[in-house]
């Protein structure tokens, strides 16, 4: 028996069906002749038979079809459209079948690829302007230097001063980015190690004393006689509560405390299971609400100005929540205006050994 013509219709439609990514075959004459499960649903049912166009009005993917039809060269274009409010973009990849007057397009959902990208973009774009603030600064300041303050002793103590400042900024700028790639290459590889949270606190606590003194706030730790454990990386973990604690110091305000309390035996829904709490609590102006969801995106402030002025980067939530998720953890993070803000830290809980 002959083997059938890919032109058989059910011979195409079979070839299809199996495959995973929406796919379709227009012929010659600008008509849907067969697509699989996942362009049905993309483009809606009652679409074979039909002049492509009815289904597909994007501007460029008809260009790209009717082109490729005449010429039969393999294509490739976007199709973007939007589902449930949000933006979804397809790669389409068109090729002409050999020996036969059908044409074959592929539907790639990149949306990931694509905000990955942009995201990649806005990273670039946000590290180059907070590099660039200061560095404009310490040019600025050289060439005064260089110029009329070359003899103004005052001037000159002055400038350099603020130009410590500024290398400092840069400099912790980078640390926080090193910090922040090295968490994100590691972050789906689980810690294995047995670690008491409370050594992680304690040493968080003492290692910010003289911060806390020096700022007028009260650090009051209250862990408890539980013991505090979880599978951690003990830097990470004392890196998490070092941002946490010190931003709570920063801009909790002046003679206020910061309360540090954990709680073991909790059932948390999302991680399925008992979990340890640690929350860091203070006591200052707290945070609009509308802020809270966008705290942990790289270079998000809440108040930029202020930020900068005591020394924040805008990547230090940022790191918590990528070392969290290497943890298996999460961040909440609460407040009103008025009332503080607390970042509560929750993490799987590791049964004790027997």
């Amino acid at each position: 028996m002959p083997d059938a013509p890919l032109t058989d219709g059910t011979l195409v439609q079979d070839l299809i069906s199996a495959l995973p990514a929406p796919t379709l075959v227009i012929d010659q004459e600008e008509r849907i002749v067969a697509l699989n499960g996942a362009a049905d649903t993309l483009l809606g049912r009652n679409v074979v038979g039909q002049i492509f166009t009815a289904a597909l009005r994007h501007p460029d993917l008809v260009e790209a079809v009717e082109r490729c039809l005449l010429d039969r060269t393999p294509r490739r274009t976007t199709y973007r459209i939007t589902v449930n409010g949000s933006d979804v973009l397809y790669d389409v990849h068109l090729q002409a079948i050999a020996d036969t007057g059908l044409l074959l397009l592929s539907f790639q959902n990149v949306t990931d690829l694509a905000q990955a990208e942009r995201m990649r973009r806005d990273f670039v774009a946000n590290v180059s302007h907070e590099l660039r603030t200061p560095l404009a600064s310490l040019i600025g300041f050289i060439e005064t230097l260089r110029g009329p303050a070359r003899e103004d002793v005052d001037a000159r103590d002055r400038f350099l001063n603020i130009m410590a400042d500024e290398a400092g900024r840069m400099n912790r700028l980078v640390g926080d980015l090193l910090s922040l790639s090295r968490v994100e290459a590691d972050e789906r590889v689980r810690p294995t190690t047995r670690l008491d949270l409370r050594d992680v606190l304690q040493t968080t606590v003492q290692n910010l004393d003289r911060l806390a003194a020096d700022s007028g706030v009260t650090l009051r730790p209250q862990l408890g006689s539980a013991p505090l454990g979880v599978l951690g990386d003990a830097d990470q973990m004392l890196q998490v509560f070092t941002n946490l604690i010190e931003n709570a110091i920063k801009y909790g305000g002046e003679n206020q405390y910061v309360d540090i309390t954990a709680q073991t035996g909790v059932h948390d829904p999302v991680l399925r299971g008992p979990a340890l709490q640690i929350v860091v609590a203070d006591h200052g102006p707290g945070i609009d609400p509308i802020h809270l969801p966008r705290l942990t995106e790289r270079f998000y402030r809440v108040d930029s100005h202020r930020s900068r002025e005591l020394g924040g980067t805008g990547l230090g939530l940022a790191i918590v929540k990528h070392i969290l998720n290497r943890h298996r953890g999460r961040l909440k993070a609460t407040s009103r205006p008025g009332q503080g803000a607390q970042f509560t830290v929750i993490l799987p809980l590791l049964q004790p050994e027997t």
